[in-house]
């Protein structure tokens, strides 16, 4: 057996010399106690009740007049009917400063982030205009401060122009875009409905760390164009792609572009900076993008530099959402395209939003409701499908800018939601001549918070198959597509749960001298193995998946015992209990069941008996209903600890020893 194994399994070669059983024996014996019967159904009942509501969301309802019941039902629904009664003019003082804080960060970012996404700049406005009023009423989060994002918006454009192009097309890209943002609210919201929010736990935080890190390197690669005034640029977005498209289109570099492009990221880079520093200073930040845009503007249109090579958005639409239900397409050959896309987006916006609102919950000290969460999110796609808008969810940056201007509420969405509605009628054509350098600035120096390398030197120190996870997402973004990588990293994630199932941990223990206590030998070098017994305790519920290897692993143990001559040789004592100790089995299947019985009858033949620790109430349950001759829970082989187990049965060890 490797070295590796060994150690994994809590031996490290050679067993220590055994001594005898510890002469503290406990003089009272325990019974092992059945559960209290229950029913099936009410076993399902529980179990259906554990996995789905976990929150146990109708223990408010309890002991509540009818009357009552209505209004914490309709509470539940709309927790604005829950703080908006106790809403006074202080908390909106603190609001309508955050609103407007965040709306200035939000409008650059509206029009830079559609510019990702291949979208009209208009759609990225449209997004920060009705989704955040839906999120104010269904939202349990005081400070997420919701609109367009940068990774969703990188996917969603990616994946949709991998079959239509937004330039020779751009009617059925959006449309298509319209309908991918429906099929991930949709997605969204039945994951709240159904309280399956479980589901995007699979994106770990090492996958999440990597994934964020590559997709900000790919999003900032991609502004390239827009930094450099490059016109023909690559539709793919791994990259080697991104790079050569860059180095090959040399000719089309623009020297106007790159000084100013560059002058105003390094100016936001520093206001960036400064907020981190100094995080009362935030309000630095948050204007940074907005006086870049009015700044690059006015450049702009004084020295007509439209006219000398840099790019601009052009005019836009003025007026609010226009209905898009008619957009909406269900049928045709794009279908299968359009749910792929809303799924992949829905789950990371999804998961960012949550992420999120939990984190300045938890600054706070008050509760997000993850189901919650998904219900408002997901609706609010849903609605935003129907009025022109693209995928939204709480971004970082935004949320936290919100945290910092004081946002008490969600009113904060709302006050933004109006400057955002008072742009849209009356300052639309100040926009027309913002440099789209400008928009790329504004995205890199968003990205790149997302970037934590902190984070990723920390999951190498506490875990090292968790880094490869993360190393996987991060290459597999920049190297193959966001998607792609994403779907390796949490692939690998779950053969990592696959691989702890299948393989689960046993350690042997041994007795710490003076104590009843029996550790870990490989852990604690004052435990020490007693005469007679191998004491093993299995660290994982046992499942079909399992039992195997934990048979062929026991085994293995009792045949490393056998083959240690010290036993023998030295304290002239052989074999004679294996003691499973059980407290971490919280489960147990019909394949362990039998994973018992054939370890009694080889044990059987070995001359060598079967003891059992503290099984716990479902496995003490279905081994007392699996064994009616009494072949595994013999009176005198279930014990509470493993003190009293050797305690009981050390008399045997004694009486063997003195014979020999």
């Amino acid at each position: 057996m490797g070295d590796d194994e060994n150690n994994r399994n809590g031996t490290s070669g050679r067993l220590a010399p055994p001594r005898g059983p510890p002469e503290h024996c406990v003089e009272i014996i325990h019974p092992v106690v059945p559960p209290p019967r229950r029913s099936w159904f009410q076993k399902l009942r529980n179990r259906l009740k554990e996995i789905f509501f976990p929150d146990d969301p109708l223990r408010q309802f309890k002991g509540q007049s009818p009357a009552r019941k209505w209004v914490v039902g309709a509470q539940y629904i709309f927790p604005i009917l829950q703080w908006g009664p106790h809403y006074n003019f202080s908390l909106f003082k603190s609001d309508v400063i955050a609103g407007l804080t965040i709306a200035s960060l939000a409008i650059p970012q509206g029009i830079s982030y559609a510019k990702l996404a291949n979208l009209p700049p208009i759609v990225g406005l449209y997004s920060s205009f009705v989704p955040p009023l839906v999120y104010a009423v269904l939202g349990s989060s005081r400070d997420l401060a919701v609109g367009p994002v940068s990774i969703a918006s990188l996917i969603l454009g990616s994946m949709l122009r991998q079959e239509v192009s937004p330039i020779k097309d751009p009617i059925l890209f959006l449309q298509l875009a319209f309908t991918s943002t429906f099929f991930a609210g949709l997605f969204q919201a039945s994951l709240g409905f159904l309280r399956l929010g479980f589901i995007i736990d699979f994106l770990s935080k090492a996958t999440l760390i990597g994934f964020m890190a590559g997709a900000a390197i790919i999003v900032s690669l991609q502004q390239l164009k827009g930094l450099l005034g490059i016109t023909h640029f690559t539709k793919q977005m791994g990259l080697i792609p991104v790079l050569s498209s860059v180095f090959h289109h040399t000719h089309e570099w623009s020297w106007q572009t790159i000084l100013m492009g560059f002058c105003f990221l390094l100016f936001l880079l520093l206001t960036r900076h400064i907020s981190m520093k100094k995080p009362k200073l935030f309000w630095v930040s948050a204007g940074a993008p907005l006086v870049s845009v009015i700044l690059s503007t006015i450049l702009v249109f004084a020295f007509k530099a439209n006219r000398h090579g840099i790019s601009i958005i052009g005019k836009l639409e003025e007026g609010l959402n226009p209905p898009s239900l008619n957009m909406l397409r269900f049928e045709g050959s794009h279908l299968g395209l359009v749910i792929k896309t809303g799924l992949v987006t829905g789950i990371i916006s999804l998961t960012e939003g949550i992420a999120v609102g939990r984190t300045f919950a938890a600054i706070k000290d008050y509760r997000v409701d993850g189901n919650k969460e998904m219900i408002a999110i997901g609706l609010m796609n849903v609605v935003g499908s129907f009025t022109s808008c693209y995928v939204t969810t709480g971004a970082f940056s935004r949320s936290a800018v919100n945290h910092n201007a004081g946002a008490k509420t969600a009113v904060s969405n709302i006050i933004m939601s109006v400057t955002i509605m008072v742009t849209l009628l009356f300052l639309m054509p100040l926009f027309q001549y913002t440099p789209n350098l400008v928009l790329a600035a504004i995205i890199v120096t968003a990205v790149v918070g997302l970037i934590d390398i902190p984070a990723a030197y920390a999951i190498w120190k506490v875990d090292k198959f968790d880094f490869v996870v993360m190393l996987c997402a991060f290459f597999g973004v920049i190297l193959i597509s966001v998607q792609h990588g994403l779907a390796i990293a949490v692939g690998i994630s779950i053969f990592k749960i696959i691989l702890q199932i299948t393989r689960p941990k046993t350690v042997m223990l041994g007795n710490i001298a003076g104590t009843d206590i029996y550790r870990n030998l490989h852990h604690y070098k004052d435990a020490m193995s007693v005469q007679g017994f191998l004491i093993l305790s299995i660290e994982a519920s046992i499942n079909f998946a399992n039992t195997t290897y934990l048979n062929e692993r026991i085994l293995r143990w009792i045949e490393e015992y056998e083959a240690d001559q010290d036993h023998v040789e030295k304290e002239g004592s052989s074999l004679q209990f294996v003691v499973l100790e059980l407290s971490a089995v919280s489960a147990i299947d019909t394949s362990g069941v039998l994973l018992f019985k054939d370890l009694r009858r080889a044990l059987e033949k070995k001359g060598v008996e079967l003891v059992l620790v503290n099984p716990m109430g479902e496995v003490l349950e279905k081994l007392q209903k699996a064994d009616e001759n009494q072949e595994i829970l013999r009176p005198n082989n279930v014990f509470l600890t493993v003190g009293e187990a050797i305690a009981s049965l050390a008399t045997k060890v004694k009486g063997q020893s003195s014979t020999i």
